[in-house]
C-alpha cells in the first residue's frame, strides 16, 4: 500500500509535469484514498494537488488542499512545508480577490523564509506580496474607471506598496525588511526573476501615472526578454512602452513600439 500511494503520487506529478492536469489530479486523489502513514509524503501530495487544482482554476479546491498541506506542515514541524504551503494560500487567495488574507500569508512565507536563511525563498515572498498589492490596486483603479495616474488613494497606497516590495528604492526608512525582491534577485543572479520585476514595476509606475519611470523599467523588461529569446514577454514589453508613451505625448516613439 505504502508503494502503491508513492507510485500513484509519482505518476501524478509526471503528468502535471507534461501539462496534463487534469489526469495528474486523478492519480494524487487516487494517492489521497490509499494513503499513507508518511506525513511528510502526504504534504508533498496534498501540496501537489493544490498547485494542480490552481492551474485548472479551480481555486476553491485549490484553497482546500494548500490549507490541508500547512496544517500538515505545522503539525510535522516542518517549517519550509510550512512556508511553501504559506506562499502557495497567498497566491490562491491573491487570485480570488481576498487581498488582505493573501498579504498575511505571503508575510508568514517571507518570515520563515529569512528565519531559515533561504534568500530563494525570501525572494518568491517578497515578489508575491508585491503582486497582491499589485493586483489589490489594479482592481481598484477598474473599479474607479479612471486613466492612469487619476487613483482613489487606496488605490495609490496599495501601488505604492507594490513598488516597495517589488523594487524598495521608495520604502519607508522605518521598514522592518532590509532587501527587497529587485536587490535580492540581482544578488541570486536570477535574471528571468529580474525580467519578472521589471516588468511589474513598469506596470505598477504606469498605474501610478509615473509614465517615465515605466518606460525605464519596461526597457530593462525588453532586455531581459530578448537575453532569453522570450518571444511572448518582448511583445508585452514593446505594447508597454507604446501605452506609456501615449501618456507622454510622444505618439510617433508610441507608433514605433506598436509596431
Amino acid at each position: 500500500m505504502e508503494a502503491s500511494c508513492l507510485e500513484l503520487a509519482l505518476e501524478g506529478e509526471r503528468l502535471c509535469k507534461a501539462g496534463d492536469f487534469k489526469a495528474g489530479v486523478a492519480f494524487f486523489e487516487a494517492a489521497v484514498q490509499v494513503g499513507t502513514e508518511d506525513l511528510k509524503t502526504l504534504s508533498a501530495i496534498y501540496s501537489q494537488l493544490g498547485n494542480a487544482y490552481f492551474y485548472l482554476k479551480e481555486y476553491a479546491r485549490a484553497l482546500d488542499y494548500h490549507r490541508h498541506d500547512l496544517l500538515l506542515a505545522r503539525t510535522i514541524g516542518d517549517r519550509m512545508g510550512e512556508a511553501k504551503a504559506s506562499g502557495n494560500l497567498g497566491n490562491t487567495l491573491k487570485v480570488l480577490g481576498r487581498f488582505d488574507e493573501a498579504v498575511v500569508c505571503c508575510q508568514r512565507h517571507l518570515d520563515i523564509a529569512q528565519e531559515q536563511g533561504d534568500k530563494v525563498g525570501e525572494a518568491r515572498a517578497l515578489y508575491n506580496i508585491g503582486n497582491v498589492y499589485h493586483a489589490k490596486g489594479k482592481q481598484l483603479s477598474w473599479n474607479a474607471a479612471q486613466d492612469p495616474g487619476h487613483l482613489p488613494p487606496d488605490a495609490r497606497e496599495a501601488l505604492r506598496r507594490a513598488s516597495e516590495f517589488y523594487d524598495g528604492r521608495v520604502a519607508a526608512q522605518t521598514d522592518s525588511v532590509p532587501r527587497r525582491n529587485l536587490s535580492l534577485v540581482k544578488e541570486l543572479g536570477d535574471r528571468a526573476a529580474q525580467g519578472r520585476a521589471y516588468g511589474n514595476l513598469g506596470n505598477t509606475h504606469y498605474l501610478l501615472g509615473s509614465f517615465v519611470e515605466a518606460t525605464t523599467f519596461h526597457k530593462e523588461r525588453l532586455a531581459i526578454a530578448k537575453e532569453f529569446g522570450d518571444k511572448a514577454a518582448e511583445r508585452r514589453a514593446y505594447s508597454n512602452l507604446g501605452n506609456a508613451h501615449i501618456f507622454l505625448g510622444r505618439f510617433d516613439v508610441a507608433a514605433e513600439y506598436y509596431k
